[in-house]
């Protein structure tokens, strides 16, 4: 007989698909046009495609062990997958911003104060921030690419996939109905 595959195992093997997707899809960025790298869009796009191939990877794990899972294998196996994406993620990011280009976390900071000001322009605000208020912006925004500034953006990261993992792990499970009398 043949043994199941446990949710602990899927769940580190698709964080490793996320996770490597991840880092082809930032360094991929950063090569064509690292500006993008601060774009709502492209963050946004980027959580909408983990959950889209977890859910993915998530069903041909249920099918693989015949097809049923329960909630909590469900979240087990997402919430691994997540954690292990969160860890690739934080490695990247380390090594883009403070070995391959140590200059990029400031035009990052120069091209998201310049996409807010853009933004508060729109909104009739654009004279809102004086010059030492946008140099404690920039300030703040470059402490985020520190070592310390990404392990804080990833734990609070385990909170939004935490939550996204309850949803991708109530979209893989499957009760057999055939158990319930």
């Amino acid at each position: 007989m043949e043994e199941k595959e446990s949710a602990v195992k899927a769940g580190l093997n698709a964080g490793l698909i996320l996770g490597i997707g991840s880092a082809i899809l930032m360094f991929l960025v950063y090569f064509i046009n690292p500006n993008f790298l601060v774009a709502g869009s492209f963050g946004f796009g980027l959580l909408i495609l983990f959950v889209v191939v977890s859910v993915v990877l998530g069903i041909r794990y249920r099918k693989s062990i015949g097809g049923f899972i329960s909630f909590g294998e469900a979240y087990k196996f997402s919430i691994i997958a997540f954690l292990v994406l969160i860890l690739v993620s934080f490695v990247t990011g380390i090594l883009l911003y403070t070995v391959i280009d140590t200059g990029l976390p400031s035009r990052l900071a120069d091209q998201s104060i310049e996409n807010t000001l853009a933004i508060m322009e729109k909104f009739g605000a654009a004279d809102a921030f004086n010059d030492d208020q946008i140099d404690e912006m920039k300030e703040s925004i470059l402490e985020g690419y520190t070592f310390f500034g990404l392990m804080k953006t990833n734990l609070i990261s385990l909170i939004i996939y935490g939550i996204l993992a309850l949803i991708v792990a109530a979209i893989v499970k499957k009760k057999d109905k055939s158990l319930e009398y």
